[in-house]
């Protein structure tokens, strides 16, 4: 029987209604699957690029730091804020505490409103000379030294024509443009000393009413800390903690960990969730194709009377199955994508974590995967449909006993 090969794709056009509810059941199932991985690999992806861009086994900060402002979320987030303690004890930890490999210290400032964006900046500078966790990231994209005025931004930051940003005044030279973070520091922009050191004279003159100016030749606002071979990280930090007054020495570890327990908690509500979805999902669609199974039943039974063999009209049912479910997954996974490309960035804001989405690979894998998974699934509730179709009797059902 020829024509029972075109018949899958025929019934599916002449029942719209019905082709389109198991098409948007399907295409559910897709976007929720899909969805929910991009969402769990993009956080995991925006923890490893926060790890592996900080770089330091210990963190010191001015101890008042710890009270007056979230210093994990300037350090390891990029979020806007500002803090200073005397230089004079980036030399006592550098003089007087043993196991130090590397030590640099690094400035933070929160610009107001500058050219090239509508919300504040976090200017990063750094130290050249020192620096073991910004520049390594910087080269990536730009291997010549900072000039005077020269910077690098994040991902978020965008220039203006000429390739420039104004900041209390002062036009900076833009020099690169960093790859994506997931994080606020997609907003930062990075400097050397020097230039730190004119924004923050600059931002004096912009802000003569605050409480207590702020002197660039004798303040720093963090200490970064490579630990050396054979010291114990917990040690080094306690020796900081005990000897050095007036800071706070934090082991980078504890800080990600915070954003790692926070990240682990969204994920696994988000695959809960996706695993929720998807089981209700298989159940639903296998409710509807047994329902309309037993609608067709008088078709089924006409077609066996024609010639066609048990295994044909199981054949049948599982094309059938497959092209809604085929069309319905791809329909989920494009609309998904939709999604993340408008909404990416609220969706970052939003959950308020290192957010990173994966490659364009990485993506066409998991959408490939989503879509077999999403067949699959209609494959099985086929399966519980053919195998009611082997059961027919065709005599009762086309006499209307059964």
């Amino acid at each position: 029987m020829k024509s029972i090969n075109g018949l899958s794709i025929r019934n599916i056009i002449k029942k719209p209604v019905r082709s389109a509810a198991l098409i948007i059941i399907a295409a559910f199932l897709a976007f929720s699957a899909f969805g929910g991985s991009v969402i769990v690999m993009s956080l995991s992806g925006g923890l490893d690029s926060l790890s592996s861009r900080l770089g330091a086994d210990i963190v010191v900060v001015p101890y008042s730091a710890t009270s007056k402002v979230s210093y994990d979320s300037i350090i390891i987030q990029g979020e806007p804020g500002q803090f200073y303690m005397e230089s004079k004890y980036y030399d006592k930890i550098k003089d007087e505490i043993e196991g130090i490999e590397k030590i640099t210290a690094q400035f933070y400032l929160a610009s107001a409103k500058a050219s090239c964006c509508s919300s504040r900046l976090q200017i990063i500078g750094f130290d050249p000379e020192t620096d073991f966790s910004v520049r390594p990231w910087i080269e990536k994209n730009y291997s010549d030294s900072l000039g005077l005025f020269d910077t690098v931004v994040g991902s978020d930051v965008t220039p203006n024509t000429d390739m420039t940003i104004e900041i209390f005044g002062k036009e900076l030279k833009v020099q690169s443009v960093l790859d994506k973070t997931g994080t606020e520091l997609d907003h930062a922009i990075y400097v050397n000393t020097q230039t730190m050191k004119e924004l923050i004279k600059a931002h004096n003159e912009k802000n003569p009413n605050q409480e207590r100016e702020i002197n660039p030749d004798n303040v720093v606002s963090s200490v970064l800390i490579k630990v050396s071979d054979g010291y114990d990280i917990d040690d080094v930090m306690g020796d900081i903690n005990l000897h050095i007054r007036q800071v706070k020495a934090i082991r980078t570890q504890n800080m990600i960990s915070d954003v790692a327990d926070s990240l682990s908690g969204v994920s696994g509500i988000v695959s809960t969730l996706m695993i929720a979805v998807w089981v209700l999902s298989v159940i639903i669609m296998a409710i509807a194709f047994t329902m309309i199974m037993n609608e067709r039943k008088k078709e089924f039974a006409v077609l066996r009377v024609t010639g066609a063999s048990r295994a044909r009209l199981a054949g049948f049912v599982f094309k059938e199955n497959a092209l809604l479910t085929l069309t319905g997954g791809v329909a989920g996974i494009l609309l998904t994508v939709i999604i993340i490309l408008l909404f990416s960035p609220l969706i970052e804001q939003s959950i308020g974590l290192p957010f990173l989405l994966p490659g364009i690979t990485t993506l066409c894998i998991a959408g490939l995967m989503t879509l077999v998974l999403t067949v699959a699934a209609g494959a099985l509730t086929s399966a519980v449909s053919a195998f009611k179709i082997s059961k027919i009797d065709v005599g009762l059902t086309l006499r209307g006993d059964n």
